[in-house]
């Protein structure tokens, strides 16, 4: 088992017991609908003031709820993580902001259907149609983090034969569909934030049984194309059982004739998004995701 001693630096280690403080230990055990509020309340804790110039207002966006943060062209679609069942407009917003005030382009966030009301392919459903709406009025980037990554991919990999104009997408700490008995995920099986047991739980929890393979719009990892995809950074957190799937799912759109780039975050955490305003490597992480969108937006290849 990995040394997180060592590996992980005391800020994030203060990021860590903050957001593990928020959850009872019977988390587990609670109703979904209190599972969100919990989840609602440890992201409400690292909320910070929207930067100077940014507002907000929610508006639906092809029948699905949205929260517009207006800005330049072109749009930026953020999808959102939670492993499908927690998460929203209000867990993601201080993000999302953060986004539009480094970039000044326009973000849209969201608020996709979650299971296990509602089972796949509702929220993969609802990407795709906030994306196919919003592309209808100009460029687009996606933009997701963990199971909002995974979103993000497989509409890209649904959508990139309709000419779509999708100049990028960046995929935070995505969980892709990769092998959950190989490398990171058996390496870091315990890691803080986000364990294999916890990947195990939300991949089925999508589906009425174990969940299909082979189906892109599931796991991206598993298509048997990857040509026509936009630009991509794909960024994965040292410590997370789900390290592996970024650097995988880079190599493959590459070795298709793509343009792809897979970073890994040293010391870093799942869900380190949260901690941008108060941990230095989290903060420097932020500012390479932000540096991609706008050079995504430019049609510029920033590696």
């Amino acid at each position: 088992m990995p040394d997180y001693q060592t590996l992980i630096d005391a800020p994030t280690w203060a990021f860590i017991e903050k957001t593990n403080a928020s959850y009872p230990e019977n988390t587990a055990t609670l109703s979904i609908a209190d599972q969100r509020a919990i989840y609602n309340g440890m992201c409400a804790a690292f909320d910070t003031p929207y930067p100077p110039g940014v507002t907000s207002h929610d508006q639906p966006i092809a029948g699905v709820p949205c929260r517009i943060y207006p800005g330049a062209q072109p749009t930026v679609l953020y999808l959102h993580g939670g492993g499908y069942v927690v998460g929203g407009l209000h867990s993601h917003d201080g993000i999302c902001a953060d986004i539009r005030g480094a970039t000044g382009l326009t973000v849209v966030s969201a608020d996709y259907r979650l299971s296990p009301e509602h089972k796949h392919p509702a929220a993969f459903d609802d990407a795709c149609a906030v994306a196919r709406a919003l592309a209808a009025q100009g460029p687009l980037i996606l933009v997701g983090d963990s199971a909002g990554g995974n979103l993000a991919a497989a509409a890209c990999h649904a959508l990139r034969r309709e000419n779509l104009p999708i100049k990028g997408q960046v995929l935070v700490y995505p969980g892709l569909g990769g092998d959950v008995n190989t490398g990171s995920a058996l390496t870091h099986a315990h890691a803080p934030m986000l364990t294999r047991d916890d990947i195990l739980f939300y991949k089925d929890i999508r589906h009425s049984g174990p969940a299909p393979e082979g189906d892109p719009t599931v796991s991206p990892l598993r298509d048997d194309d990857f040509t026509g995809l936009p630009m991509t950074l794909a960024i994965a957190a040292e410590c997370d059982p789900l390290a592996d799937d970024a650097a995988a799912y880079a190599a493959k759109i590459t070795a298709a004739g793509g343009r792809a780039q897979a970073l890994v975050d040293e010391g870093l955490v799942h869900g380190h998004l949260r901690a941008r305003h108060s941990v230095p490597r989290a903060a420097a992480s932020f500012a390479r995701i932000t540096a991609a969108i706008t050079a995504f937006a430019e049609g510029r290849w920033p590696y």
